[in-house]
């Protein structure tokens, strides 16, 4: 599934085309993605000017003139492919399409439709259902040692376990996870309550540190994802320790092991991290 750094340069990239645009023509090519969408949904886009890109966790934020927001979540295997002209070749999976009034079409394509896209009233979307218990966003200023010391105190779930979860930090997945608990050397099982407070602090520096080189190397492609000009990331060639089982340590050389937690695969040093 596409994580932070996946959203946000997918966000970087059709803020370059969509910014200040008019969309002049939308096609919803199926009533529904992984839930039905919104009634008269290409009605109520077409022709509107877009204001603003933003992103929220996992979730892309479009917002309208008008008042109204487009909300955007990626899914599995979702991707949104830009080009200039409407797409002579739409494929089987193509199922949201939009043209501007420049000449750029944008393409969402959802081999897995686990993807979903939401119209929202402007006022309605601190409070909306996907986005109202979701924590602090990561790369903001605003979280920090103490913010992340406060949300785990107590907390008797594993280290990787907690950091999954939404409420406690925004945007986080598996992958990069995994990077910044090695980073920081904390073990992925180790209990989220029981970890010292100077060993998080070197944790959310080792957060945004991960997030960052991942956004500035477009993401990590690994099965679906691409940016919106169709090239492939590239931060899995800087994995420590993701999907990396059995090769060296980096620090130690000693190898890199893989668990599974709550059906995910985690990759950590049993060396480094502790």
């Amino acid at each position: 599934m596409p994580e932070l750094p996946e959203v946000e340069t997918t966000r970087r990239g059709l803020a370059l085309k969509l910014q200040d645009r008019r969309i002049t023509r939308i096609e919803a090519r199926r009533p529904d993605l992984r839930f039905p969408l919104p009634a008269d949904f290409a009605a109520r886009i077409q022709g509107s000017q877009v204001e603003a890109l933003e992103r929220r966790a996992k979730y892309i934020l479009i917002r309208l003139s008008g008042g109204l927001v487009w909300l955007i979540h990626l899914g599995m295997s979702g991707r949104m492919v830009i080009r200039q002209g409407w797409p002579n070749d739409i494929g089987q999976h193509d199922h949201v399409i939009f043209g501007t009034d420049d000449g750029w079409s944008v393409t969402f394509n959802d081999a897995r439709r686990f993807g979903m896209m939401d119209l929202i009233e402007a006022q309605a979307v601190a409070g909306h259902k996907l986005l109202g218990a979701i924590g602090p966003e990561p790369l903001d200023d605003a979280f920090t040692p103490a913010v992340l010391i406060a949300a785990l105190h107590g907390k008797r779930t594993p280290m990787k376990a907690a950091l999954l979860d939404q409420r406690v930090v925004a945007g986080l997945g598996n992958i990069y996870v995994s990077e910044a608990l090695y980073r920081a050397g904390i073990h992925p099982e180790r209990l989220a309550g029981s970890v010292a407070p100077k060993r998080l602090e070197k944790l959310v520096p080792a957060i945004k540190d991960v997030l960052l080189q991942a956004v500035e190397a477009g993401g990590s492609s690994l099965r679906d994802y691409v940016q919106t000009d169709g090239e492939l990331g590239y931060f899995q060639t800087r994995f420590r320790v993701y999907d990396r089982e059995d090769q060296p340590c980096q620090a130690c050389q000693r190898p890199i092991k893989r668990i599974v937690q709550s059906g995910r695969s985690t990759f950590f040093c049993g060396h480094c991290q502790k």
